[in-house]
């Protein structure tokens, strides 16, 4: 939950204007606000930080839901993961 200056809560319209003028202005894509949890996962993955590292920091309540609903691994990722198992068994692929 997001407050005013007074500590009122802060209307989820309002926010959202602001969110896409914060957006215009660092001239990146215009994304929703519950977008940014999944940037984020995929974000902390993609750094190999620990699932349950990454379970904390988005205030998900089971690891399932961090790594099933949020965390996207970007294809650069996975071959690199590939390429480190393959030569701790032995042999790099190509």
């Amino acid at each position: 939950m997001f407050t005013t200056r007074n500590g009122t809560p802060v209307e989820p319209r309002n926010f959202n204007r602001s969110f896409e003028r914060y957006c215009e202005k660092a001239g990146v894509p215009r994304i929703r606000v519950h977008d940014t949890r999944r940037t984020c996962a995929s974000l902390l993955a993609a750094l190999d930080v620990h699932p349950r590292v990454a379970m904390r920091i988005l205030r998900h309540s089971q690891i399932s839901v961090t790594m099933n609903v949020y965390t996207q691994v970007p294809a650069p990722e996975t071959r690199r993961a590939l390429n480190r198992l393959n030569q701790s068994l032995g042999e790099p692929l190509s």
